[in-house]
């Protein structure tokens, strides 16, 4: 989390000077990355800060196989859009607009610094749509170029080939997450008798049925209308050998991401 991380000045907005923040802005296809999470219930096995922790991982995964690529990481935005999940408590949620307006003042204040890019990284699927409409509306204002991404729609591909559960079990709070929590901070999960996970039951064929395939029709529906604990999917079949691995993969496509949008700014 933030707090361990700060102290790593060669990236770390949090822990550089504002002189080497705007050093690196002003060099040739420099990126300013920003994270985007939540503080939501997942269940009664994972903890409320799982979506920010771990997408800050998967940044962090990215950032370390970088190589003399201007990049810097701002602290992650820890609240996200999530009026769904109110029903089971335990979660913290902004308003669509005040996110909205928040990380819009968060690009372009940091842009201010000279950078060529803004990359979002979301890490909460309530996020992505609010994460599309930012991208134009800083996108429109400013010359640097705007780009935004759900980290675990990066390589949904090579993830699917690791699962152990059919198309489902890879739901909120499920086998993906549950087992990134298990590799990165295990001291932070239920025991098994906890991992109370539930099959996903979408009405629509066309819906969304886990992380992994967000189908192509959207409905709202209160999260407990899906579950009574909070957790869909198969927590119970997640390792964490699975977990190390789609950290890697997905460390793998943000680095070529960050990589491609410096190269095509520079």
């Amino acid at each position: 989390m933030l707090y361990e991380t700060i102290g790593r000045r060669e990236c770390e907005w949090a822990g550089m000077t504002a002189s080497e923040v705007r050093d690196v802005g002003e060099q040739r296809g420099s990126v300013l990355v920003i994270p985007v999470g939540s503080v939501e219930q997942h269940g009664n096995h994972l903890p409320v800060v799982t979506d920010t922790l771990l997408v800050e991982a998967m940044v962090d995964a990215a950032i370390e196989r970088l190589d003399d690529v201007p990049v810097v990481v701002t602290p992650p935005v820890w609240s996200g859009f999530s009026p769904h999940h109110l029903s089971f408590g335990g979660t913290l949620s902004l308003e669509f607009a005040h996110l909205r307006a928040t990380l819009e003042d968060i690009a372009h204040t940091g842009i201010q610094n000279g950078f060529d890019a803004v990359l979002f990284v979301n890490g909460h699927g309530g996020n992505g749509p609010l994460i599309d409409a930012v991208v134009s509306t800083v996108g429109v204002d400013t010359e640097a170029e705007v780009l935004g991404t759900t980290y675990f729609r990066l390589a949904s591909d090579r993830i699917e080939e690791l699962r152990t559960t059919e198309t489902g079990g890879m739901a909120h709070g499920g086998e993906f997450e549950t087992s990134l929590m298990l590799a990165l901070r295990p001291d932070l999960v239920g025991d098994p008798d906890a991992r109370d996970g539930e099959p996903m039951d979408e009405h629509y064929e066309w819906g969304g049925q886990d992380l992994l395939d967000g189908g192509t029709v959207t409905v709202y529906r209160s999260f407990d209308a899906y579950s009574s604990s909070g957790a869909i999917g198969a927590p119970k079949r997640a390792s964490a050998e699975t977990g190390d691995r789609i950290r890697s993969i997905i460390g793998e496509e943000l680095a070529a991401l960050m990589v491609a949008i410096h190269e095509n700014n520079a």
